[in-house]
């Protein structure tokens, strides 16, 4: 038997799995891997191994005071905010048994305490939606957007998150747009969002039971991510003005990617968006790597996630 052989043996296994979230069909909406951590890990670990199980996000989670950590990383970076692995660590943590159904608990991560429920079947996330900026349509972006077929976008907006906005005029095919991630300037390739209106129609999408009344496409290449399936922090950022648009208390908000999937949107009392949807494990395992030494990782974890 080889050495090498002999030391995976050895290892402690850590508990991992991976939660398709956003859909309530299998094999849709939008993979995370979560990661249950014994201990801090430091970011060059997680970098590593998020890069290794390769899906748009790893969430990484550690229990503290009042909650647990939470962490996001694509196979490239680490991100400040993550909806769908938001809700793939909820699933995760019912999944384990270590959430009952109907409860709820916080998750402390870069983007602030983030409150968390199971609800039935689905979960509820809580995400901050900064205010959309209105302003005109960049040039580049405007090429990139010609050269997709669109001459004249309904509207343009930049926000906080770091994210761009593009409103389609309804008529537009936005699942068959060909639009070219690669060739979005870097200012847009950290998230840009394509978004319109869905008129109630027969054998349209459905969420959670209800008709959807937008749907969307995300893009951000400049975080390894070329389009991904189903983006919660997107949805969360849009909601505030498909709300006002329609002048509803919730939305229903659909992603047209080749692995579809929705969540019905509100406004919560904490003043973010909750953002409800369905999802489940597609698979379960150990990881059988040295998690290495948590000298130093626990003061990186207290920095990201504001806890002692």
């Amino acid at each position: 038997m080889s050495q090498g052989l002999q030391h995976t043996l050895t290892v402690t296994p850590i508990k991992a799995l991976l939660v398709e979230a956003f859909t309530e069909l299998a094999c849709r909406g939008n993979g995370a891997a979560v990661v249950l951590l014994p201990r801090a890990a430091d970011a060059a670990w997680m970098q590593a191994l998020a890069s290794s199980l390769n899906q748009s996000e790893t969430a990484f989670l550690l229990p503290c005071t009042g909650g647990w950590s939470l962490r996001w990383f694509t196979p490239s970076c680490e991100v400040p905010l993550c909806g769908h692995a938001t809700l793939a660590a909820l699933l995760a943590l019912r999944h384990w048994q270590l959430l009952e159904t109907d409860s709820g608990t916080q998750f402390h991560t870069r983007s602030g305490v983030l409150p968390v429920l199971l609800s039935g079947s689905s979960g509820q996330i809580e995400l901050p939606a900064p205010p959309l900026l209105s302003e005109p349509v960049p040039t580049g972006l405007g090429s990139t957007l010609r050269a997709a077929g669109i001459e004249c976008p309904a509207g343009f907006w930049r926000s906080a998150l770091g994210y761009s906005v593009v409103l389609l005029e309804d008529a537009i095919q936005l699942a068959e747009l060909p639009l070219q991630p690669n060739d979005l300037e870097p200012a847009e390739a950290s998230g840009l969002v394509l978004m319109q209106a869905l008129a109630a129609q027969s054998g349209g999408p459905m969420v959670l039971g209800r008709a959807a009344d937008y749907q969307l496409r995300f893009f951000a290449p400049g975080l390894g991510i070329s389009e991904d399936p189903v983006t919660g922090s997107a949805h969360a950022l849009v909601a505030p003005y498909w709300i006002n648009r329609l002048g509803r208390a919730s939305v229903a908000g659909w992603q047209c990617s080749a692995r579809p999937g929705g969540m019905l949107c509100e406004m919560a009392s904490s003043g973010m968006i909750r953002l409800s949807g369905a999802g489940s494990v597609l698979w379960q395992g150990d990881l059988l790597i040295p998690l290495g030494d948590s000298g130093s990782a626990s003061l990186g974890w207290q920095e990201a996630c504001g806890i002692s």
